[in-house]
């Protein structure tokens, strides 16, 4: 057992959780990314430990099948998390990643277990309008000039080698992304957050407003940034996440 922690470590999670903190952020990544998205993070936000969620088929778990779907995702995530929601909690979820987040949401509920006290949505829309992703309409050669650009963006030049492995995880997430379909809205109990970026140009202020048929409480917040400044992890990103403290 590792110090400062009551479980073993999980691949699902990059650390294990730390008794220091009494309350945790799970964060979820946007398609083609890991754990790494949340790099620049620190490790808690106040009293809040943060704790990403690697999924199955990238990074260090390159090795391991894809998810195929989020409903599969979900489904798979509430064991490991389980023995993790033994104090008050919040999901936060970045683009895609807020689907396969909301979904774990549904399926806790339905197990009996703890829910988190918020769901933060950032720069994504509602489910029933998640087709409107203007990624899913990209041919394999434009996504491969998106995962270029990305990692320029990042200060690095990008390899064919690491281009190659970026794009054929960032394939196998769209094609989970282009077949979750929710033509109707389901509910939470928990109050949902939903961060518009004012710098993205592809995701309006507007197509977040199908959130509020998620939740009998939804604040539509606008932080400033692009879309991907999530993560450098801005002061009033970070104070945003504990709010619901």
């Amino acid at each position: 057992m590792t110090s400062g922690s009551t479980l073993a470590p999980s691949p699902w999670f990059v650390r294990p959780p730390s008794i220091e903190h009494p309350a945790r952020i799970f964060c979820f990544s946007y398609s083609g990314s890991g754990a790494s998205a949340f790099s620049a993070w620190p490790a808690a936000i106040e009293d809040v430990e943060v704790c990403p969620v690697q999924f199955p088929g990238r990074e260090n778990r390159l090795a391991e099948p894809h998810y195929g779907t989020y409903e599969n995702l979900a489904a798979a995530l509430v064991e490991p998390l389980r023995p993790r929601l033994d104090r008050p909690f919040a999901f936060f979820g970045h683009c895609a990643g807020a689907l396969p987040a909301f979904e774990t949401v549904l399926r806790l509920a339905a197990a009996g277990l703890p829910e988190p006290a918020c769901l933060f949505v950032s720069g994504q829309p509602a489910p029933h309008d998640a087709a409107a992703d203007r990624m899913l309409t990209m041919t394999e050669a434009e996504l491969r000039t998106e995962v270029e650009s990305f990692i320029r963006g990042r200060g690095i030049e990008p390899r064919p080698d690491m281009v190659d492995m970026g794009l054929a995880v960032l394939l196998r997430d769209h094609a989970a992304a282009a077949e979750y379909r929710r033509t109707e809205p389901v509910s939470v109990s928990c109050p949902i957050v939903v961060l518009h970026w004012r710098d993205d140009p592809d995701v309006s202020l507007d197509l977040l407003e199908g959130w509020r048929q998620y939740a009998d409480s939804v604040d539509i917040r606008v932080v400033d940034g692009g879309h991907h400044d999530f993560m450098n992890a801005p002061d009033e990103l970070l104070k945003l996440l504990t709010s619901w403290r």
